[in-house]
This record gives structure tokens, sequence and C-alpha cells, in this order.
């Protein structure tokens, strides 16, 4: 097999036709991925998938272009053809928008069924009769429960990407209760960063002799991946986050904290230093968060401050650096983050600050990673010299947040200091989230 795949060099190879080709082509896609070298041509064949794939590997065009090559093979375009479940809002709007370019010749229709976007306006996307349903497991849910004419009773391909997520206590029920709506007769691509017991009872239960694909057999990050840590007392977290955020003046970079609060506040710091940071969470708002993602991968901010809402599925392509601020309390989510870089054999930078009471959490990593990284080198002195400006943002913020409102969620989905949120997303006018289309 990996003769095979090293002979394998173009989309062409693989099989799919020349409108798909040019598709990836025109996506910058010049030649195909490890996991599209091995999942594609079982797929072209009319088989299962279950593939275990690290983050960044390039797995939505492992199953779009085979879903897209059966649609344009169809007698005619069928409807409701494909249904995509993803676990996070800005993961099924990314996977709709790779589906609409890659099939932007051929007509391809997409509609995203997510929460946090009003239900009227997602049943007139449904009225047009879409091909392909992208969407969280509990909106499609309410969709085939409540929306006239909308039935995936003649779906032929079902996919379940980040399969292990999907199948937390969040989503199992109504994920359950989609597949008892859907028919038997259907292709399934069950994609995962993890095996667990979970996902292999679903590959039971939804697949027929899948193809295995795996990518990466233990847990592990790309090699184009340099990793350091830094061992520090909590007291001067900031300061090394603001220091090394400066020595990278200029990078994109991605700071993972454990709670809302903690992005604006630091959001908030950062920009009282006159660095541009802009914060994403689960208590923004649609439109909001879709208005931060955009600032972000337009270049207007080039700090990202974020939960793990963000660690997973989103296709940010120019990550130079992942700051992990706050160490995650399951190592696994340590993987997803640091994918934020070095994706698709680009090189990238992951740094840890791991302060006296996450060190468990650290050792953790270290074991599951199976490697012992290497110090971030930074001069104490240096770093400390900074620990007065520092301080002063962190007193300006912390009032900020307190005048607007400080841990209360204002309404569904505020983060608070609204105006000054909305100067940086520029949403005054609320329309970020069409420019976020592409």
């Amino acid at each position: 097999m990996e003769e095979e795949n090293k002979e394998m060099k173009s989309f062409k190879d693989l099989g799919l036709p020349e409108s798909l080709v040019e598709a990836c082509e025109k996506m910058g896609w010049k030649n195909p991925l490890k996991i599209q070298i091995e999942a594609i041509p079982p797929a072209l064949e009319g088989k299962d998938l279950i593939g275990l794939a690290e983050t960044g590997s390039g797995k939505t065009g492992a199953f779009a272009l085979p879903i897209l090559h059966a649609l344009l093979e169809a007698p005619r375009p069928n409807h409701f053809f494909a249904c995509v479940m993803s676990p996070t809002r800005e993961l099924a709007i990314q996977i709709s928008e790779q589906f609409e370019a890659l099939g932007s010749e051929i007509g391809v229709k997409c509609a995203v069924l997510v929460g946090g976007i009003d239900m009227v306006q997602q049943s007139v996307k449904i009225a047009k009769l879409p091909h392909i349903i992208v969407g969280t497991p509990g909106r499609v849910l309410d969709h085939l429960k409540n929306t006239k004419g909308f039935s995936l009773a003649r779906l032929k391909y079902l996919v379940l990407d980040e399969a292990d997520r999907l199948l937390n206590e969040d989503f199992e029920e109504s994920l359950n209760e989609i597949l008892g709506m859907i028919p038997r007769e259907r292709r399934t691509f069950l994609f995962s960063a993890t095996m667990t017991k979970k996902v292999e009872k679903l590959q039971r239960v939804c697949l027929r002799n899948p193809v295995k694909i795996e990518t990466s057999s233990k847990y592990s990050t790309v090699d184009t991946l340099k990793q350091q840590y830094r061992f520090l007392p909590a007291k001067h977290k900031d300061c090394y986050l603001v220091y090394i955020l400066t020595e990278m003046a200029g990078s994109t970079s991605m700071v993972f904290t454990r709670t809302c609060d903690s992005t604006r506040l630091l959001a908030l710091i950062l920009r009282n230093l006159g660095l541009k940071a802009i914060p994403i969470n689960g208590h923004m708002s649609q439109p909001k968060r879709l208005g931060a993602l955009n600032k972000f991968k337009s270049g207007d901010c080039n700090i990202l401050l974020c939960t793990d809402v963000a660690s997973r599925g989103l296709d940010i392509p120019a990550v130079d650096m992942v700051i992990n601020y706050d160490i995650p309390t399951n190592s696994k989510d340590y993987i997803h983050r640091v994918g934020r870089t070095a994706r698709a054999g680009r090189s990238g930078v992951a740094i840890s600050l791991v302060n006296q009471y996450e060190l468990e959490w650290y050792v953790q990593i270290e074991k599951l990673i199976g490697k012992k990284l290497p110090e971030y080198p930074a001069n104490e002195e240096e770093v400390l010299l900074l620990e007065e400006r520092v301080g002063e943002a962190k007193r300006l913020a912390a009032t900020k947040m307190k005048e607007s409102g400080g841990k209360k969620r204002r309404g569904e989905g505020d983060v608070g200091e609204d105006d000054d949120v909305d100067k940086y997303f520029g949403l005054k006018d609320r329309k970020s989230s069409k420019k976020f289309r592409r």
C-alpha cells in the first residue's frame, strides 16, 4: 500500500472526474494528503469508511469529494442527498463552505442547520431543496420534527465528523433519534480523532464492512510542530503571555484558556497594551462568534483568545503559534488545540504555560504524546520588566468587565462590554455573518 501511495501524486490518480480535480486546484490543493489518498478510492467504490485521523489532516476533502462525485453520477440531482453531522456550529459552517467551493462548478447547494440562528431563516433554505445538509444533531432533529417538507428518507450519504465528540451526552440522544429516521440503505463515513468505546459501538451500529483508515496509530502531533513549555509561578503568567506575543509580533496566534471570562479579560488586557486581540467563546451569540473568526481570518486581529469551543475543526489556515495559557485538564484536548497550527505540512509553534497547580495535567500530556518537551527559553528578569505595564492593563480590564456586568451573562450569548466588542467585530450593522460566507 505504501508503494502505491507514493505513486499516487494527483487527485486525478485517485479516480476523481476532471471537474472535481479542477475544483481542488482552485482551492489550492495541489496534491492529495495521506487521508485523502487512502479514503477516496474505497469511498468511490461505494464502501463505508471509518477514518481515524489527527486534526488538520484534510479529512473534509476525504469525505466531500466522494459525495460530490456520487452527486455528479446520480441520474438526476437528488435534494437532501447527504447529511454531515458536526459537534460545533463553526465546524458545520466551514464544512458547508468547502462543499460549496468544491461543488461551485456543478451548482451544489448546501444548508447549514445549527443552533444560534433563526429556525425560520433555516426553513427557507430547506425549502430551496439543497443537496447537502450540514448541521449539529439537535438542530437537524428540530427541523426533522417541525419543518414541513423536510425529510431525510431519501438520504444517500451520512457523515459523522468528530464522532468522538458527537457521542457525548449533549448529542447522543438526538443522534440516536436521527439514525432511526434515515434509510438503512446508505453510505456512512465516520471520522474521529480518537477511538473510544462509544465510537466502536457506533461503528457496529452504523457501518457495513467499513474500510478502516488510520493516519496515526497513537495520539501524536505532526513533525512540523515545534512544541515547548515554560514552568512559571501563576502570578507571572500574564507577563509571560505578553512577552511571548510581543516576541512573536506579526505572527497569528491562538491563545487557549479554560473559561469564557478569561478570554474576555485577556483580550481586554492585550488590547490595553496595543495588541490586536479578539475573544471567541461559547457565551457569544452566533453572529459575534462568526464575526470574531472573520476578523482573525482576514488578519484584522492576529491574536484569537479562545476556549475549547474553538480548539477543534476550525480550518484557519495560517496560524503560526498556539499558546496554552491554561493547561487542559483532559490531555487529549492538547492534541486538538496544538493541531490548529502546523497544518497540512506547514510548520508551527506550540507553547504551554505551566504553573504550579497545573503540573500534574502537563505530565499527563507528555505521557500521551510520548515525549519530553524542551523548555521555552526566556530570561525571567526581562519578562518581569513588563510587570508594571501588564498590572495596569489588568486593572483597567477588570474595571471594564465589572462595569459591563462582570461574570454575569447578559442575555443569550452576550459577552458584556458590547460596544467594545462590536467595535472590534465590525458588527454595528450586524452584517458580519454574511461577510463570513465565501
